[in-house]
Parts: C-alpha cells; structure tokens; sequence
C-alpha cells in the first residue's frame, strides 16, 4: 500500500531526517465541525503542534492517493466539500480506486500512519460501543484498529454519545491499554468525568514514550488509547451533556439513523442543543490534544 502514499515536502523532510511527526485524521474537518470553524481548527492545530517541535500530517484521501501532509488548498476542500466520504478500514479499496475524496476516521488514520512510519496521532475521541449496542451490533472499527495498528491516539476518550463502559471492556479484552494523562477517571470528550478508571495513570510525555516503546519492543502489537481530560476551562457539566445527548439519542432513532451517520448527526444535533457550547468544547479539546500529541511525539524521539 505504501505505492499509494504521497507526502508534503515538510512531513518528507521530517521522514527523512527522524524528525517527531504528529498524524492528524480529515473525518473530524469534514464531518465533526461546521465551516469555518473546521478550517480554522485545522490550521490553529498544525500550528500548535509545528510551536511544541514537532511536524503536523494531516492525513486525507484525494485522487487515488493517501495523503500525508495537505496543503491550503486541499484542507479548504476537505473543509468545504459536501462530497467528501467517511474512510475507515473497509472504505479505502474503493476510494482509492474510484479517485473520491476521503475523509479518514481514527482506524483510517492509524492505518496511514503506520504505514507512513508515524506513531502518534491527536484526535477529538475514537469511536467506540455505540449505545444499545447488544441490540444493533454497532462497533466502531476504531477499536479493532487499536488492536492491531502500532499508533497511539491521543484522544479526550470516547465520545460521551457512546457506551463508555462497553467501550472500555471492549479495548481491555483485545489488550489495548488506556492511560490516563494526568488523570486518573477516563474522560467523557466533553466532560472531565465519566464513572470509569483508566488502566494506568502517566504524568508526562517521557513516561508516555517510554511505556509505548516498551510495548512495542516486547513485539506487543496494538496501539494505545492515551487519555487526555478536556482542559477544565472549557469542560461542561456531566449531567447537562448527558441529557441533551439522551435527547438527541431519540431523535436519532426515532428518524431511522443508523451507521457512519449517527455520529455526525450527534454532534450537530448536541451543538444545538447546548447552544453551540459542544462545539467550543469540542475545539478546545482537540487543540490539547495536539498539544500533548506532539509534546509526546518530541519525547518518543529521546527514549
């Protein structure tokens, strides 16, 4: 599949020269964010991670290639373009082929990302367990990645429109540690709170690095979910969100949505309900998640 990759000169030249490299998907600027806002965060996130030393590659599919590293011009189309499709394992055969745009998930990033030799990537949160999941079967492939893919993905968790609890156990019976960054309860993306532990609680980027070398120098395949709580500035209240997340929960089943839609239609339809307050969260968190990403990454490099 590397025959398939292509990259800017700034993510080559850090390839090249061992540089830290910070992956970052395209789903969350096409289908997690309103424009401007999911140009503006896009561009506010490359800088926040290039100001830590370290080299942003944001990661989409266009004409028959993954891309790693996009330009001005094909972040405004992954930002602006209705078009753009939702890639996670199973999509890229066919979005390759077919020359669409793609828009990568967390599963889909990660499997760029190894292939690109990167091993951290930020995010918003992975996907996880939906909600009456024992009833409709729906798992995220999100988490069958994590399995299998040497990437570790900083997220602010799961998001809180999911089953946090079936979500965990789920990563916990295919290995896949949860480390809490500077906490000890797994965060609920726009909460600081959920009701869960993590597995293990690591207080600096060094003590991230050295545990994810570890892993993988035992020959421990799999990622690693690295828990990052929303800076408390910009968190919302537990209670509140999960009521207009239960509400939304209705209206979508209630409409017939089902699969890759339900997620976005939960975001917009949670947005609405707090009065945009969700999105501002949502901004916030992915910005620090960058942040640590790449503080990680520079570490990884020293281990």
């Amino acid at each position: 599949m590397k025959s398939f990759l292509t990259f800017t000169e700034e993510v080559q030249h850090a390839l090249n020269q061992n540089l830290p490299i910070v992956a970052l998907e395209t789903t969350i600027i096409s289908h997690g964010m309103p424009y401007p806002q999911n140009i503006s965060m896009a561009k506010e996130v490359e800088n926040i991670i290039r100001k830590q030393g370290a080299v942003p590659a944001t990661i989409g599919i266009m004409n028959g290639k993954v891309k790693i590293g996009l330009n001005d011009q094909e972040l405004e189309e992954f930002a602006t373009n209705p078009a753009v499709e939702k890639v996670s394992r199973r999509d890229f055969p066919y979005i390759l082929a077919t020359g669409k745009v793609g828009a990568t998930t967390v599963a889909g990033t990660m499997i760029a990302a190894q292939l690109a030799g990167i091993q951290v990537f930020a995010t918003g949160g992975i996907g996880g367990v939906h909600r009456e999941g024992e009833v409709t079967w729906d798992v995220s492939a999100d988490l069958m990645e994590l399995a299998k893919t040497n990437v570790a993905v900083v997220c602010a968790g799961v998001k809180s429109i999911l089953d946090i609890g079936r979500t965990l156990e789920y990563l916990e019976t295919q290995g896949v540690p949860v480390v809490g960054y500077q906490c000890d309860e797994f965060p609920s993306f726009f909460s600081r709170q959920s009701g869960h532990s993590v597995d293990f609680r690591l207080n600096t980027a060094e003590e991230v690095a050295k545990v994810m070398d570890t892993k993988w120098k035992l020959g421990m395949q799999g990622g690693f979910v690295i828990a990052n709580p929303v800076p408390e500035a910009h968190a919302m209240n537990h209670e509140e969100i999960e009521a207009a997340i239960l509400k939304a929960l209705q209206e979508a089943k209630e409409q017939g949505i089902t699969g890759k839609k339900v997620t976005p239609f939960m975001l917009d339809k949670v947005k609405k309900l707090t009065e945009g307050q969700s999105l501002e969260t949502n901004i916030a968190l992915v910005k620090h998640n960058a942040e640590v990403a790449a503080k990680i990454a520079v570490a990884s490099k020293r281990v």
